[in-house]
């Protein structure tokens, strides 16, 4: 079932188009990634889904209909910029955010006390936010959206200020979700954390999507052009193969640039008949390198 339908959605600011016709939808249970430049149009998408703000052209549905009254219910949404008051204690304003989206106290109480378990903080339940690290800051954030248990989350930069630690347990909680049924759209400048968690994303470039589709199939329309080759000895002759344009000594072996795949075989007998060969793959393109071609010179920092 499609939990989200956004279909050929329009924003403008006077002569500004920050949104030109896009469309995509999210299944339930899906991680949706929606990547872009700064500017290329993401926030705006996002709050036009959150109903923050109306688009001036297209429709977005929900579980197949237009925004409801109390469709906010089904809501989480982490914000790249933290939206706590810093100077609440953390209880407070989470069991007050629950509330507003219809939990009892009680059960919302008992919620934030499971999740700050989960997330290993249970210390901050009294504490203000502007006692808090930065890493901590995040996961009270990320837990304001979810506290509700809600149908669709919406979250931008969501592992933002945490240690490698802290961003697997994050992982495996958004994960833990989408199994569950949550449907998540999600946004991030890490293209290997998309890589690991979307099936499908959304590239938007001056608020137009540039490339859509399943990850997956996106990734096989591009040339594999590297080769990492890991020997034993030493290996001679490579810059000489045909379609190698560029050959790098690494400290076990080689990475080599192709620019056919065809090269790779050439490249493996070669390495086979002077080495033993402990390790020979030929690479798909990652997420990043594919946002940097379809880009350009815009930055993605």
């Amino acid at each position: 079932m499609k939990t989200l339908e956004l279909d050929q959605v329009v924003k403008q600011y006077g002569d500004k188009t920050a949104v030109n016709g896009v469309s995509f939808d999210v299944e339930e249970g899906e991680i949706y990634g929606l990547l872009g430049a700064n500017g290329a149009g993401k926030t705006t998408t996002m709050r036009m889904v959150l109903s923050l703000i109306y688009p001036d052209g297209g429709s977005i549905k929900y579980n197949g209909k237009p925004y409801y009254k109390g469709l906010e219910q089904i809501f989480g949404y982490l914000p790249e910029e933290r939206g706590l008051y810093p100077k609440v204690k953390v209880s407070e304003q989470l069991l007050y955010l629950a509330q507003l989206r219809g939990m009892a106290r009680k059960d919302a109480d008992k919620s934030l006390k499971y999740w700050l378990e989960r997330f290993n903080v249970p210390e901050n339940y009294n504490k203000k936010i502007e006692e808090l690290s930065k890493g901590n800051q995040q996961k009270i954030g990320f837990i304001a959206s979810i506290l509700h248990n809600p149908k669709i989350v919406i979250m931008d930069e969501a592992f933002s200020g945490l240690d490698p630690v802290n961003v697997e347990l994050m992982k495996e909680t958004v994960k833990e979700l989408r199994d569950n049924g949550t449907s998540i759209l999600f946004s991030t400048h890490r293209m290997e954390h998309v890589e690991e968690l979307c099936r499908n994303i959304s590239i938007l470039q001056k608020g137009n999507a540039v490339i859509q589709g399943n990850l997956r199939e996106l990734k096989s329309k591009y040339p594999r052009e590297k080769v990492v080759l890991r020997t034993v000895g030493a290996v001679e002759g490579l810059e000489q193969i045909t379609s190698v344009s560029e050959v790098t000594r690494t400290e076990e072996g080689y990475f080599i640039r192709i620019a056919d795949e065809s090269a790779g075989q050439h490249i493996l007998q070669a390495a086979m008949s002077q080495t033993e060969v402990k390790q020979f793959e030929i690479k798909e393109p990652t997420l990043n390198e594919i946002f940097i071609k379809v880009v350009g010179g815009e930055s993605n920092a």
